[in-house]
């Protein structure tokens, strides 16, 4: 069984997660750790639970789920995974992270490419990767169907959807990622998002305002 562990992170409240199971192998998606307190909560619970991060995962690249991928890479020695079409966004980092007031940003590179339809493993787990673009261009999600939950970024929330007023955004290109590639999940899927509390798909085909599932 695949255990989700959250944390909040930034200015911006991002939710980071750490996945694991019972081999102790985890993987970190999304590190949007980047003062000295919250790098230290993420890796406390690391050390506190005996886990061993084998993975970097980010769904996206935007300033708010970046932000630690280059701590973390240091700290453990692991590979980052990035869709190739989010490289434009993750360049653009470090030009705008000031406009957050985000000054100490360092950039990393990327070791490995997400595809769709590819599966991502970890001890025992294994996530299949979706690409749902439409908040950024390269944005995916992880499902774990032995589990039933969606790792979602910022594609869905519960009752809204990912903003797509940023640069390289289209709103018709969410729309139809989320119709696709999310609504086409079981109703009792939970989708953890990258802001906020988790959803089901259930609950969001049957009353999200903004993308109604299509019967």
């Amino acid at each position: 069984m695949t255990h989700i562990q959250s944390f909040t992170f930034n200015a911006l409240a991002e939710n980071t997660y750490i996945l694991y199971d019972e081999t102790g192998e985890a993987i970190i998606i999304d590190p949007g750790c980047y003062d000295k307190r919250e790098k230290e909560e993420l890796v406390g619970f690391i050390d506190q639970n005996k886990l061993k991060p084998v993975k970097l995962l980010n769904t996206h690249a935007h300033v708010d789920h970046v932000l630690g991928n280059a701590f973390v890479k240091r700290q453990y020695g692991i590979e980052l995974y990035l869709h190739e079409s989010d490289l434009p966004v993750l360049h653009s980092v470090k030009v705008m992270a000031p406009y957050y007031g985000i000054m100490a940003y360092e950039e990393t590179e990327v070791d490995q490419y997400l595809v769709a339809g590819e599966t991502v493993t970890f001890g025992h787990s294994e996530l299949e990767v979706r690409f749902v673009p439409g908040h950024a261009p390269g944005h995916v999600a992880f499902v774990s169907h032995a589990d039933r939950f969606v790792i979602g970024g910022d594609v869905l929330f519960r009752g809204s959807v990912g903003r797509t007023d940023f640069p390289l955004s289209d709103f018709d290109t969410l729309a139809t990622s989320i119709r696709t590639q999310l609504y086409t999940l079981p109703d009792d899927y939970v989708v953890y998002p990258g802001h906020m509390g988790s959803t089901t798909i259930g609950q969001e085909k049957r009353s999200n305002p903004f993308v109604r599932a299509v019967n």
